[in-house]
């Protein structure tokens, strides 16, 4: 099997193991879970905590090496960033929890294996749809085994159809996109990883988020990347600096739909 086999036959196999514990474990508490409040106001509920330990369990049995979760202390996540140079899994166990909890089927589960922190398979999965969104580096990005992206992008900004997180970003930023859009039209999903999804597929045209974390994007960055995308951290910085670091986020569809949309955010911030 070549190289590129063999990454594409692990990322199904992990795309498999998703897709399981997606179905056992998240969808039977859909429409019937509780909410919780983590310390800084977040929501989790018993679905997040339950999937991540299956995740913790099963996912080592694919490729070595320790799991980082949203659902972990800060101290832990640290720990098993700083120590997991050679091989790591970094998961959402569910990435858009509010729509979970208020019946919105608009959440996935979000897998990423990193070596040397960054990332070579992920898998971003949606059970109610049942879409799952997987890649592995250097091999290419698919959709339920369709490769991506799945329409070309927008010819210009202009024509764009653009993904806005408008609650973090910049006021001043947010009143220039709100009073004159640079774009044809703009929605906001809920659920950042699947977000990114949606550009490397071509739903989306250009991506703005003006806070995600490490597990938001880990998947969904390489999707994108193999599905031809190009994205950055709105300050320049590193977007695997670790797990600590919340980060904005612009991302194209493509570099040159990319370049023009950065330029105007610049211009515009």
């Amino acid at each position: 099997m070549s190289t590129v086999g063999q990454r594409l036959a692990c990322a199904r196999a992990l795309e498999s193991v998703v897709r399981d514990i997606a179905r056992e474990v998240i969808l039977p508490r859909y429409l019937k879970t509780a909410r919780n409040r983590k310390p800084d106001g977040s929501l989790f509920t018993e679905a997040d905590l339950e999937s991540q330990a299956r995740f913790i369990e099963a996912l080592p049995r694919l490729l070595p090496g320790p799991v980082l979760g949203e659902e972990m202390s800060g101290e832990e996540q640290a720990h098993l960033w700083s120590s997991g140079r050679a091989g790591m899994w970094c998961i959402d166990p569910i990435d858009g929890t509010t729509n979970f909890v208020n019946g919105i089927p608009f959440f996935a589960v979000s897998i990423a294996y990193l070596v040397e922190q960054e990332t070579r398979f992920g898998v971003v999965y949606n059970p109610v749809t049942d879409e799952s969104f997987y890649a592995a580096k250097g091999a290419g990005a698919f959709l339920n085994g369709v490769e991506l992206p799945l329409r070309p992008a927008a010819p210009r900004l202009h024509d764009a159809v653009a993904g806005i997180d408008f609650k973090r970003i910049s006021h001043h930023l947010g009143d220039e996109l709100a009073v004159r859009p640079p774009y044809f039209s703009q929605r906001n999903f809920g659920s950042s990883a699947l977000e990114w999804c949606f550009v490397a597929a071509g739903r989306l045209d250009v991506y703005l988020h003006g806070g995600q974390m490490l597990w938001d994007y880990a998947a969904g960055r390489l999707i994108l990347a193999e599905a031809g995308g190009e994205a950055a951290a709105l300050d320049g910085g590193s977007l695997m600096a670790g797990p600590a670091i919340k980060r904005g986020i612009i991302a194209a569809a493509n570099p040159t739909l990319f370049l023009e949309w950065r330029s105007w955010v610049a211009a515009h911030s």
